[in-house]
Parts: C-alpha cells; sequence; structure tokens
C-alpha cells in the first residue's frame, strides 16, 4: 500500500449514498428544526448540572494505584519508542509507524476518550515528568498552545507534501516532545492539561463520556450534556474547537476535483503553500461563522460575553465530523495497522464496509451531532439570557447550526 493511502478516508462519491442527496439535507434540516421547535416550548429551564451532576459508581481500584499508573504510562513510552523505531528503521513501503501515529494514535483517540473519558491522561508518558512548576501556568495563555499543536498536526495531515513519510512524522514528533518537555518542566502538569495538543484533544472528546467526575474526584456514571456542560470557558477554547472544526471541512475541501485541480495546477513548491491557506480559510471561517453568530444572540438576548459561554456546544459538531471523516479509515485500516506493527503480512481489506454503510453512519454522525449541539446550547441560553429573550436569542446559533451541518454535509458527500 502506497503512503498517501494511509491518509485515505470518507465516502468519496455521492453514488455512495443509500438515499439521495436532497434527501439527506432534508432529513438533517428537519431534524435540527424538530429539535429547536420542541426545545423552546417544553424546555424553560436549565437542566444540566455540569461536574455537580452523576450517580456514583464504586470501581475496584489496583492494590497499588501510583504504581499501576507509572505501569501504564511507561508501556506507552515502549509503543512510542517501538513506533519511533518503525520510522527510523523500517522499510520505505509498509511500514506501520505512519500507520501507528495516524490510524491507531490519532484516530483511535476518537472512540477511546467517547467511552472511556480523557485516556491520552491516563496514558500519556510525559506525566512521568515530575509535577514541580517553577512557575504558575499563565492564566491568559489557557489552550492556546493545544490550539496551535492540533494545527500544526492537522497541517502536517492535510498539507505536507509527504504527511506520512517517516521524515516528516519524525520532525513533527521531535518538535512535539520538546515542546512537551520543556512546558512540563517550566509550568508542572498544569502545562499538560492545556498545552498538549493531543491531551487536550482527548480531554474535550471525554467530556461526552458516560464516564466522569464530578468537582469532588467522585467517580460518576453521567449524561454526556452534564459532561458538556462541565467544560470551563478558558482562552483558547474557541480557537481549539474551531481547529478541529476547520481542519475536518478543509479535509472534504481538499478531495473534491475543484481543489486538486488547484493544487495540481500550483506552481513547483506552491501546493504546500495553497494548502496551508486552505486550511487556515476554513478555520477562519468557522471561527468567524461562529463569533458572528454568538455576537448577534447576543445583542438578541441583551447579553455581553456570549462567545466562550457557547463554545461547549460546538464539541458534539467536531465529534460528529470526526466520526464521519475517520470511521471508515479505523475499520477498514485499524486491523491492518496491528498486523503490520507485529511484522504479519495481511492487507487490508477495503470491502469490511459496504459504501452504503459508511455514508449512513457519516450521515448520522453529523446530524446527530448537531442536535445535540442544539441541546447544549439552548440549555445554556436559558441559563444566560433572559426568559423572554431566551429562544429569540437562540435563532443565531439555530443559523450557525443549519450552516455547519449543511457545509458538512456538502463537503463530505457530494
Amino acid at each position: 500500500m502506497v503512503v498517501a493511502d494511509v491518509l485515505a478516508h470518507g465516502v468519496g462519491e455521492r453514488a455512495d449514498l443509500p438515499i439521495p442527496l436532497f434527501y439527506a439535507y432534508a432529513g438533517a434540516f428537519a431534524a435540527l428544526v424538530v429539535s429547536f421547535l420542541a426545545l423552546g416550548l417544553l424546555w424553560a429551564d436549565s437542566r444540566f448540572r455540569g461536574d455537580l451532576a452523576g450517580r456514583p459508581i464504586t470501581l475496584r481500584p489496583p492494590a497499588r494505584p501510583a504504581l499501576a499508573r507509572v505501569a501504564v504510562r511507561v508501556l506507552t513510552l515502549l509503543a512510542a519508542v517501538y513506533t519511533i523505531g518503525w520510522l527510523v528503521l523500517g522499510p520505505a513501503d509498509e511500514n506501520a509507524g505512519p500507520y501507528l501515529v495516524y490510524v491507531l494514535f490519532w484516530v483511535g483517540l476518537v472512540p477511546a476518550s467517547l467511552l472511556f473519558g480523557p485516556v491520552w491522561r491516563a496514558l500519556s508518558p510525559f506525566r512521568l515528568l515530575p509535577d514541580r512548576p517553577r512557575r504558575p501556568y499563565p492564566a491568559g495563555l489557557g489552550l492556546w498552545p493545544a490550539a496551535a499543536g492540533l494545527l500544526a498536526f492537522t497541517w502536517m495531515e492535510l498539507v505536507a507534501p509527504e504527511p506520512a513519510a517517516p521524515a516528516t512524522l519524525l520532525i513533527f514528533l521531535t518538535l512535539y516532545a520538546a515542546a512537551q518537555l520543556a512546558g512540563t518542566l517550566l509550568y508542572g502538569h498544569a502545562w499538560l492539561e492545556r498545552g498538549d495538543p493531543f491531551e487536550v484533544y482527548s480531554t474535550l472528546i471525554g467530556h461526552l463520556s458516560p464516564l466522569g467526575r464530578r468537582a469532588d474526584g467522585t467517580r460518576v456514571l453521567r449524561s454526556p450534556f452534564d459532561g458538556l456542560d462541565a467544560v470551563a470557558p478558558a482562552p483558547g477554547l474557541v480557537a481549539t474547537v474551531c481547529v478541529l472544526l476547520g481542519s475536518t471541512a478543509y479535509d472534504g475541501l481538499s478531495t473534491s476535483p475543484g481543489w486538486v485541480n488547484a493544487l495540481q495546477s500550483a506552481p513547483f513548491g506552491g501546493r504546500a503553500g495553497l494548502g496551508t491557506l486552505g486550511l487556515l480559510a476554513a478555520v477562519a471561517g468557522v471561527a468567524a461563522l461562529y463569533a458572528a453568530c454568538l455576537g448577534a444572540a447576543g445583542l438578541i438576548g441583551g447579553t455581553r460575553g456570549l462567545t466562550g459561554r457557547f463554545a461547549h456546544s460546538l464539541l458534539p459538531i467536531a465529534v460528529g465530523y470526526l466520526i464521519a471523516h475517520y470511521f471508515s479509515l479505523l475499520v477498514i485500516e485499524g486491523r491492518h495497522t496491528i498486523v503490520l506493527a507485529l511484522g504479519l503480512e495481511a492487507g487490508a481489506d477495503q470491502n469490511a464496509l459496504a459504501p452504503g454503510t459508511i455514508a449512513t453512519v457519516q450521515v448520522l454522525a453529523i446530524v446527530l451531532g448537531h442536535v445535540a449541539g442544539v441541546v447544549a446550547a439552548h440549555d445554556r441560553s436559558v441559563r444566560l439570557l433572559p426568559p423572554a429573550r431566551a429562544v429569540a436569542g437562540q435563532i443565531p446559533l439555530f443559523v450557525l447550526m443549519v450552516c455547519y451541518t449543511t457545509g458538512g454535509l456538502t463537503l463530505l458527500l457530494a
């Protein structure tokens, strides 16, 4: 399998849809309208309680929990070294390293975090470093380092001339490790909570997990909406979520015939520049639309400072896009990745999923993600906006969801 195939995912052709594309749009729009109207009529008070909610669960801890945490992180470190070994010493063809990074790690973090919560926090080998900060983490820095790190990774995946080349991955992993080491030595584990792009990525997705913790540390089973409500506004939070949304939007755009032709006709060396502009424009477009709609919601609702307070409603949308884009890649290439990493011989089964199944999962992931975003935004609206303006103030948010849904379906399936 050639290197470029590592990054191949998505439906590809509109003919793969089990229903005409028009009906996919109609169904998505109907789901959003019904949700918006039902919530406006039946949901007058905030019901989510964030990190105060959940039913306590009892899990039998290991005999020596600190030792268990260290053991798990050491195993992760060994897996990372094994991956680097593949990148350095592995063959040019069928090198397991890119598969381990892009499929097992990057894509695998999504379902793992959805099921179990912030798994990279538990697995990260950087948490083997002592938590001895030399200075407090700057409050104004927030999640901006994570947003920058995620943008760098998605640039490598979607724009770099040879995204799966071992040299490309080794450069990124070296810079990533250096940043985490320097940040942890300076700010302690507070850096990893806010500056490690993959820990922030896993933690944000983990807010949708049924497994969570209350503010006092109690392990609980909870509604994913309570988990979403527990997302605390922070500098860089909106930017981080917009990077996830914008990068998946560019991912869909990058496979369209018009954009492919534009990249191919670009002068030598200009492809990366044009791709970089496209990626940045997609992220900026998502952010600008969000800011405009939240600004309008604030004007209608007579309330200021809403932009950061509704970023949590974008998370289920981002997760829906991630599932839609990477579901087929994980199923088709996941087994192949493990087999290849163990040195066995077995190709990926490209027929493991029917095109109709892939398309159905993609449409449902996008639509359900947006419906969940509408629910999360509504509950926050009735909490923050005056009762007489709570429903009217949500109209710009509803328009935002419609735009994201239409754009997502168009880029993914058209």
